[in-house]
């Protein structure tokens, strides 16, 4: 039970900050190679591209839902304890969630093909860290205000409580093919090496305190909840044992699950961009449709059954000596014999989080021509794939599954190109985290060495610790279109 306690104490901590795994910003983006990792379908027009190993790309967003960190620790002469009950206890729901995810590429490298220079080859290593932890309303009542006074006959609802978290290594192997001057469809093949997983959600149950008969109150708890681990086991091993050295085994044990000895998995990502018109665009992609088959170092814990309790009788005075450290184990005896806890190594399966994307984009103000020279064999003989615009404008779609449900956002932007060096990108996007957040991102091109860093909800940079939503983005590639 200390492990798990301590789990849990490192899964909230890491969720101090909270995410969607939305890249609005550099989505459709097509002058930056990272595009494909978020639609591998769009449009690309360099010959080659090699990420700089560790920088060409690195993704982090931050935000929250609820409560922010201004809220509880501003000093506006409001006492902490009524700021939690006010802003915390009375205001978030279990809708609500802690979530963090990060990524950075390991490399990243793309060509288009000799023999067939329609298909773009782009390959590669990732690793993510994807943990949402969902605000437990019941269960912090229960913990803050306890099960007297008011909230004796008031059911808790135990499904409160749902979490999800991994870290994972992604191999991955794409092709983007241009099938003609107004539609390019690409496919991604990815390999999955996990750290570590864990996963409790679908729980369901209850606790309840009411009058009782024998005594002064009965509760009854009903429970059926579950909290699945994978890789978790071994490194509070190592922690836990004095013996051994964290700082030596802990590097070499990551280092073996990143390197295709942890538990695998595959998946795949697709999408496409189709020109209604030439000035006209739609795109869409679908990420992470996979599985991991979770099989070593598995722990799992299991609370089932009912159980009720109206505590220790006790008879004054004739029973007053009585009262020893007896009683109180032969009571959670008696509550453990009805309410079973449980723990197994059973294997099990954890799904992706699966993203959607889609957009509609409008081409104005035209520029001249584009990379000529990419080596297109569509696009070689001209068409209107190799002229390209300054402006554009339109919007973006974002759907992600999350145990909870699906989790949307809606994006306008504005991108605005300086010749082939410089490209702006301003967005606007709502979500159930701001409804004012404004983003922006740059792409620098000098010669071959491309340059691009995006963040988002920048008006909230004034004051960080009010912000409900921040994110950064940023990397460094070499690029070829003339075999510079």
């Amino acid at each position: 039970m200390r492990r798990i306690r301590l789990f849990f104490f490192l899964t909230l901590l890491a969720s101090a900050s909270i995410c969607a795994q939305n890249k609005e910003v550099l989505y459709d983006f097509y002058e930056i190679p990272q595009s494909l990792m978020v639609n591998p379908g769009v449009k690309t027009s360099e010959k080659w591209h090699t990420g700089v190993p560790f920088i060409s790309g690195f993704s982090f967003q931050a935000g929250t839902s609820g409560v922010t960190v201004n809220d509880l620790f501003a000093n506006d002469g409001i006492d902490f304890t009524t700021k939690v009950q006010e802003r915390v206890l009375d205001a978030m729901t279990h809708k609500d969630d802690f979530s963090t995810t990060t990524q950075i590429e390991g490399f990243n490298v793309g060509f288009r093909g000799r023999n067939r220079p329609d298909d773009y080859y782009s390959f590669g290593v990732y690793g993510e860290t994807d943990i949402i932890v969902y605000w437990p309303k019941d269960l912090a009542i229960l913990a803050f205000e306890g099960n007297g006074g008011a909230n004796i006959g008031r059911s808790f609802d135990l499904g409160h409580l749902s979490l999800r978290g991994e870290m994972v290594n992604v191999f991955h192997f794409g092709i983007n093919r241009k099938i003609s001057n107004t539609l390019t469809v690409g496919a991604r093949a990815k390999l999955y090496s996990s750290v570590f997983q864990f996963q409790s959600k679908g729980n369901s149950g209850s606790f309840r305190t009411t009058q009782g008969q024998n005594n002064i109150y009965v509760s009854t708890l009903s429970a059926d909840m579950q909290l699945r681990t994978a890789g978790a086991k071994e490194i509070f091993d190592i922690l836990d044992d004095e013996t051994r050295s964290a700082r030596d085994e802990l590097p070499s044990l990551f280092t073996k699950r990143v390197l295709l000895g942890g538990n695998l998995g595959l998946g795949f990502d697709a999408g496409f961009s189709y020109n209604l018109n030439p000035q006209t665009t739609i795109t869409a992609s679908v990420l992470d449709v996979g599985f991991i088959y979770q099989s070593k170092d598995v722990q799992n814990y299991t609370l089932r059954g009912t159980a009720s309790t109206e505590g220790i009788t006790v008879f004054i005075p004739e029973d007053i000596d009585n009262v020893d450290n007896d009683l109180w184990e032969e009571l959670l005896d008696d509550i453990e014999e009805a309410l079973p806890y449980e723990e197994n190594t059973q294997g099990y399966i954890s799904l992706r989080p699966v993203k959607a994307y889609g957009s509609i984009r409008y081409d104005f103000g035209e520029g001249g021509r584009g990379f000529d020279n990419c080596g297109c064999g569509i696009n070689a003989g001209g068409g209107s794939n190799s002229d390209y615009y300054r402006n554009s404008v339109g919007g973006q779609l974002f759907m992600m599954k999350r145990p909870r449900g699906i989790q949307a956002a809606l994006t306008g932007f504005y991108q605005r190109r300086f010749g082939r060096v410089l490209s702006l990108k301003g967005t606007y996007t709502v979500d159930k985290y701001s409804l004012s957040n404004v983003g922006l991102g740059l792409n620098f091109q000098a010669g071959p060495i491309n340059f691009y860093i995006m963040g988002d909800n920048l008006l909230s940079y004034r004051n960080v610790a009010d912000s409900h939503y921040a994110s950064l983005q940023f990397g460094f590639n070499i690029i070829s279109w003339n075999g510079n």
